[in-house]
């Protein structure tokens, strides 16, 4: 923490008075707690794009003030509708004044910006006791992850993953059907994301970054590279189009994965894998992702239940095998298109198949439900199935709750923490063609130094070394 921001929160701790939240020495609760009788003061990173939608779906719960907007572009279009929405919530370009100046007015943070910038925000907020609302994946290195899910148990905060699916139905499905033994002894998983992604149609035989482009007028790209080494500023690196990149983005897998993968990977118990295959990679570059993917995740024997492979897909032809029996995957309203396209009925939705000893089920993405197939199986199955209770909460609420200490987050790092390690060794995988081999309780990979070396990431930029010690 640098000298200014520690001055700063002396002097704040002295002059809450005009705050308007009650201050948490009063109420004998844990920094950050705040009232089930007062919303939550929120600050919003990353106010455009999928970081606006975050903070209109909070912001319609109606359990929390708007407080603090920043962003390194504020004055794109995408970041002034959001402004227009807030007009009297204080305005910031980075993050760190955001801190130094406004720390004492809020008690939440949204962290809505690219995938490798999620760490510092997120970092530095837990250290001042924020509570955190961080979008998926949680971090772009498996090192960031463990850093993260460290921090939230060191300062005792609020944390969520914004993978939205895991407070809706399926996520209530799946534990009730594990529960009463309708999901056991499962052998494998088929998740897949077949759709279009903004890569494809770029040329693989690409040998270096794209070239230099003046830097729009309203854009603070020193602080738009948080703690990631110096880059030219071009327009494929912003709005999305970082996804794109391995030194930016997580691609299909970090993107579609959180809301595919996770309630198997939660109550089946399933850790992170011992080994991942890149199977296929279609147009392997050093830059960016491959048109298509097929990765083999292998997780060991967990107490009772059987080892168990995760098979992931992506890619407009890299369609997985599905069972007989399996039907049509129709068009599903709980599963929202991709940023850059619609979903293709013709094709396999986003979604998951999921192979027991006895039973195959079949589910799409977000919270879309299983159900059990072939329509035969379905049937004779169906007065042997539990009654699924409703979410009480959405996501957005389900975490502003949290913070009032009302529920408990659903996807807290603790549990979005591991999930989100898997997709580290997956892009791991992708970006080196490599397999791995992983010591799950060293938590090393065992067949590569540099690849092990790749886990920790490149060294932060000079001035972000500090978010590491946080």
């Amino acid at each position: 923490m640098n000298q200014k921001r520690r001055n700063f929160l002396k002097a704040s701790a002295l002059g809450l008075a005009g705050i308007s939240f009650i201050p948490s020495y009063v109420l004998g609760k844990p920094l950050g707690y705040v009232a089930p009788s007062d919303k939550v003061n929120l600050a919003c990173c990353g106010i455009g794009n999928r970081g606006g939608e975050i903070i209109k779906a909070l912001h319609a719960t109606g359990l929390c003030n708007v407080v603090a907007l920043c962003d390194t572009d504020m004055g794109a279009p995408h970041t002034v509708e959001v402004m227009k929405m807030f007009p009297d919530a204080k305005q910031f370009q980075d993050f760190r004044v955001m801190f130094d100046e406004f720390g004492s007015g809020f008690e939440a943070i949204t962290v809505g910006v690219p995938d490798f910038a999620h760490f510092p925000i997120t970092m530095l907020a837990m250290s001042e006791g924020k509570h955190v609302y961080v979008e998926k994946p949680m971090a772009r290195t498996f090192n960031e992850v463990e850093l993260m899910m460290k921090g939230a148990k060191k300062h005792k905060v609020v944390t969520q993953m914004g993978n939205q699916g895991h407070s809706e139905a399926n996520y209530f499905q799946f534990k009730a059907y594990v529960d009463a033994g309708i999901i056991k002894d499962v052998t494998s998983m088929t998740a897949h994301m077949n759709s279009r992604r903004r890569w494809h149609g770029w040329d693989p035989k690409i040998t270096s970054f794209p070239a230099a482009e003046p830097i729009p007028s309203t854009l603070d790209w020193n602080t738009w590279l948080m703690a990631r080494d110096q880059h030219d500023y071009n327009k494929d690196f912003i709005n999305g189009q970082w996804r794109c990149w391995y030194d930016f983005g997580m691609g299909a897998l970090g993107d579609w994965g959180a809301h595919i993968m996770d309630t198997a990977h939660q109550f089946l118990d399933l850790g992170l894998p011992y080994e991942v295959d890149p199977v296929l990679l279609k147009d392997h570059n050093d830059f960016f992702f491959p048109m298509s993917t097929t990765l083999a995740f292998k997780f060991p024997k967990r107490g009772k239940m059987p080892a168990m492979d995760i098979n992931w897909y992506d890619g407009l032809d890299n369609i997985p095998p599905v069972p007989a029996g399996y039907g049509v995957s129709e068009l599903d309203p709980n599963i929202p298109p991709p940023s850059n396209g619609q979903i293709q009925p013709a094709k396999l939705n986003p979604g998951k198949i999921i192979y027991s000893k006895e039973l195959t089920f079949k589910g799409g993405s977000h919270g879309s439900t299983l159900s059990i197939i072939p329509e035969e199986k379905a049937k004779e199955w169906a007065s042997k199935l539990p009654e699924v209770p409703e979410s009480p909460s959405n996501h957005f609420a389900n975490f502003l709750k949290a913070c009032q200490g009302e529920e408990e987050t659903r996807s807290p790092f603790e549990i979005a923490g591991p999930l989100s390690q898997v997709f580290c060794l997956g892009v791991l995988a992708q970006q080196t063609g490599e397999k791995i081999q992983f010591d799950r309780k060293k938590k090393q990979i065992t067949n590569s130094s540099m690849l092990n070396e790749m886990l920790v990431g490149d060294p932060p930029r000079k001035g972000w070394e500090e978010f590491y010690t946080l």
